[in-house]
C-alpha cells in the first residue's frame, strides 16, 4: 500500500529507489510515535531548541480577528511536537482524532496529548459540537484532512482530485471555516536531520468558495486545500504516515 501511495506522488519510483522509500517511510513513522512517547517529559527549552517555524503569522493574524484557526494537515511527519509548541506560545490547542477499537489505548493517546497542552475531540456524534464551541472560544482545532474515515462502513467526504485521482476527503475543515469564520490553514510538520528536528511550514489561508450553495462552496474550498496538501507532501513523500487504503482503487478501500 505504501508503494501505490508513493508512485502517486512519484511515478518514476520504482526498483531499488521505490524499495529504500518505502524503508524510509516506516523509519519516519518510529520516529513520530518516539516523540510522542517522549513529548510529555521534555522541557520547553527542548521544544523550543528542536523546533522552526515558516508562516506563524498567519496563525497570529487568524487568532487576532478572533473566531478560531483551523489547522488542516495531513499525516505527515511530527505535528504533535508543533501541537506542544505552539501551546508554549499561548494557544489552546485541540485536536479531533478517530476513536480506536481498543477504548484504553485510546485514552491512553488521549493523556499523553493532554499532557503536552493538546484537547482531543474524539470522532464521535458529538465532535462538531465541540469543535464549534472550541473555535468560538477562539481555540486552535487541528483537523486531519487526508483520509476519508470510514464509520460504520461508509464514507461521507467530499469528492476531491487527489494526486491525479478521485477520491473523498472529509468535509469538517471546509465545512467548519464557513459556518464560523475561522480561518482555514494548510500545515506541515517535517522532520528534519538534526536530533529532535522538527520543521512546520503554514500556509495562508484558503479562500472560502462563495457559491451561494453550502455543498458546492464545501466542495470548492475542499479542493482548494487538497491542492496545497498535496504540495505540503509532495516535499517529504516518504514523511506522508498514510498506510491505509485511501482512493477507491486501492485493495481494501
Amino acid at each position: 500500500m505504501i508503494e501505490r501511495h508513493l508512485t502517486r506522488i512519484d511515478p518514476t519510483l520504482h526498483g531499488a529507489a521505490l524499495s529504500a522509500a518505502v524503508s524510509d517511510s516506516f523509519n519516519s513513522y518510529v520516529r513520530y510515535y518516539v516523540d510522542a512517547f517522549r513529548l510529555p517529559s521534555l522541557s520547553p527549552s527542548t521544544i523550543e531548541q528542536g523546533f522552526s517555524v515558516d508562516g506563524y503569522e498567519h496563525i497570529q493574524q487568524a487568532a487576532a480577528r478572533g473566531k478560531g484557526v483551523i489547522l488542516a494537515l495531513p499525516h505527515l511527519g511530527g505535528w504533535e511536537w508543533a501541537g506542544r509548541w505552539l501551546s508554549t506560545q499561548g494557544h489552546t490547542v485541540a485536536a479531533v482524532a478517530e476513536q480506536l477499537e481498543n477504548a484504553e489505548v485510546f485514552e491512553w493517546f488521549r493523556d499523553i496529548r493532554a499532557q503536552i497542552g493538546i484537547e482531543v475531540i474524539a470522532l464521535d456524534e458529538k465532535a462538531g459540537i465541540r469543535v464549534s464551541a472550541a473555535l468560538r472560544a477562539n481555540h486552535v482545532v487541528c483537523l486531519l484532512c487526508d483520509r476519508d474515515i470510514p464509520r460504520a462502513g461508509k464514507r461521507s467526504g467530499v469528492d476531491v482530485e487527489f494526486f491525479g485521482e478521485r477520491t473523498s476527503v472529509p468535509a469538517g475543515p471546509a465545512l467548519f471555516a464557513i459556518r464560523t469564520g475561522a480561518a482555514l490553514l494548510p500545515v506541515a510538520t517535517y522532520f528534519t536531520p538534526q536530533v529532535d528536528g522538527h520543521h512546520a511550514v503554514i500556509q495562508p489561508p484558503i479562500a472560502i468558495a462563495q457559491s451561494g450553495s453550502l455543498r458546492n462552496d464545501i466542495r470548492l474550498t475542499t479542493q482548494s486545500l487538497i491542492t496545497e496538501i498535496e504540495a505540503l507532501i509532495r516535499h517529504e513523500p516518504t514523511q506522508w504516515h498514510l498506510f491505509q487504503p485511501n482512493w477507491p482503487s486501492d485493495p481494501g478501500y
